[in-house]
């Protein structure tokens, strides 16, 4: 008698239910705090390993606390600069885009609807649920189960509610919802990236005197277009070029091409994102469309219906977005233009070209953060409207309206449910706190180069990190009470001149800003009165 020992080989079933076990936990049962954490975290450390064996364009490597510095700042779309951008070589530069593309907020939300279409479509799948509910009932007694009316009864009784707990209708109307929504999130980015792209080509290639800017820094114009496009629109803020967008103050054109992008990836998707949705539905006349529109947020319409996607507000709340926005920036502008019109940031311009630059650091205070203007060159006053603005949220909207009482009592209701965010301190806390700490670090500095090292420039410079904007008042030798000769002015921000312990807590504070929409209520447990 022969025996055949065959060699076990996991079926594709099995193997589908270990990658099951993996991701279910993560899907259902991990908070998405630690699940954003953990990817900002992970791509941060491997943009700096690849970043650190990459070559560079210095003559001297930089620091590994440096390259992480820029990684983190990278992932996070803070553009906080602790190293000149000039001084990284092509390939860097193309790695730095595709961390700002990963990091991006467009991005993340795509990959948080690829995660809720999963969980809408296992929460649809009855069969699992339902053979469960079965062979629990036939564990207890089969014979009864398939004799006993009675118990047939019941077995009925047990999937009729099962049915009313988890319909799988509903689940499957709001997965295929959630997955067109996906897929109209898609074709804006990648035809808003393609579209400015494009543009930018065909501009460097028409004005020779822009094109001249980069050849002469010895930089490639289609990695400075696809870097300016994907920083922008990413709310980044990084250039290739040491002096920001100064370097092109002169070509107006140019900053009106990069301009849209701040605003079509932050401030205004909402806006752009539903005349997106508008626009489809009356060139395709889909019934879903209509109910996308209808729907909104999760906060709203027919819940059972709902698509969990923050950026898809309600039609009044996202006019009411764009107005605030608008008189955000046309707040700034003026100010800008009152206080600065003749300063030393914009003298040898046209009146033209003024404007411009005074409308394109109005937008990019806003979170984007790209800048025509040295920060230390300005006023006060400028300065602390800075501050307050890169404080605000993105979709921060006055919105005078029962819809908004609603919110804060469905927000506050929420709240009542989790213990844990009564112990939460507010975002300002948390600020305060990190500003308290950098001084305490920084303090020998404060006390031997006040002029750098004042308090106003460190509110700017970790307001900015934990706004994701980028602004930086940056750092002067000319500046020093007491001359170093050792001293050299770098295109780098305020925060590369920082200690090492300075730029450990400004890390925290970008990793900080980039996830503060799970901190947004913090702070209410305490009563001032």
């Amino acid at each position: 008698m022969c025996y055949f020992h065959s060699l076990h080989v996991p079926s594709a079933t099995q193997q589908h239910s270990k990658l099951e076990r993996v991701y279910h936990p993560l899907l259902f049962h991990v908070h998405p705090f630690w699940l954003h954490l953990l990817y900002f975290v992970t791509i941060s450390v491997l943009g700096f390993l690849i970043l650190k064996a990459l070559p560079t364009m210095a003559a001297s490597r930089p620091v590994d606390l440096d390259l992480i510095f820029t990684s983190v700042s990278a992932t996070t779309v803070s553009s906080m600069e602790a190293v000149e951008m000039e001084s990284f070589s092509n390939s860097q530069l193309l790695l730095l885009t595709l961390l700002m593309l990963l990091g991006g907020e467009v991005f993340t939300s795509m990959l948080g609807l690829h995660f809720t279409y999963v969980k809408s479509k296992k929460m649809g799948a009855p069969h699992d649920h339902g053979a469960t509910k079965h062979s629990s009932l036939d564990q207890l007694n089969p014979t009864m189960s398939m004799h006993d009316p009675a118990a047939t009864a019941v077995q009925n009784q047990m999937e009729q509610g099962f049915k009313l707990n988890h319909p799988p209708r509903s689940n499957d109307r709001a997965a295929a919802l959630t997955r067109l929504l996906l897929f109209i999130v898609l074709g804006y980015y990648v035809v808003v990236h393609l579209t400015g792209y494009t543009l930018m080509l065909v501009y460097l290639s028409a004005v020779s005197g822009a094109r001249a800017v980069l050849s002469g820094k010895g930089i490639s114009t289609y990695t400075f277009s696809i870097f300016t496009v994907v920083s922008t629109f990413a709310n980044c803020g990084f250039t290739v070029t040491n002096q920001g967008m100064a370097s092109f103050t002169t070509f107006p054109g140019l900053l009106l091409l990069v301009l849209p992008h701040a605003l079509l990836g932050n401030t205004l998707f909402p806006v752009f994102l539903r005349l997106a949705i508008s626009a489809l539905h009356r060139v395709t006349k889909r019934p879903e469309l209509a109910e996308l529109q209808r729907i909104g947020s999760s906060c709203h319409g027919d819940q059972s219906t709902s698509v969990a996607y923050d950026h898809l507000l309600t039609r009044r709340h996202t006019w009411f977005l764009a107005l605030t926005a608008a008189v955000f920036v046309l707040l700034q502008l003026v100010l800008f233009c009152a206080m600065e019109w003749g300063s030393q940031g914009l003298s040898g311009l046209t009146a033209g070209q003024k404007a411009v630059a005074a409308l394109f650091m109005s937008v990019n205070s806003r979170h984007a953060g790209e800048m025509v203007v040295d920060l230390s060159t300005l006023s006060s006053a400028v300065l602390v409207l800075y501050v307050v603005m890169m404080y605000l949220p993105s979709y921060t909207a006055f919105l005078p309206s029962k819809e908004s009482d609603k919110q804060t009592v469905a927000e506050s209701d929420h709240k009542r449910s989790c213990i844990w965010q009564q112990l939460l301190m507010s975002p300002l806390a948390c600020l305060v706190i990190f500003i308290v700490v950098i001084c305490i670090t920084e303090r020998r500095q404060i006390a031997d180069d006040p002029l750098n090292f004042n308090v106003l420039n460190i509110v700017v410079e970790v307001t900015s990190a934990y706004g994701n904007v980028g602004f930086s008042t940056g750092y002067s030798c000319g500046r020093q009470l007491s001359p170093d000769g050792s001293c050299r002015d770098a295109w780098v921000g305020f925060s590369g001149k920082w200690s090492r312990e300075g730029k450990l807590v400004l890390m925290a504070v970008m990793f900080y800003g980039r996830l503060k929409k799970f901190s947004m209520h913090g702070g209410h447990a305490w009563m001032i009165a």
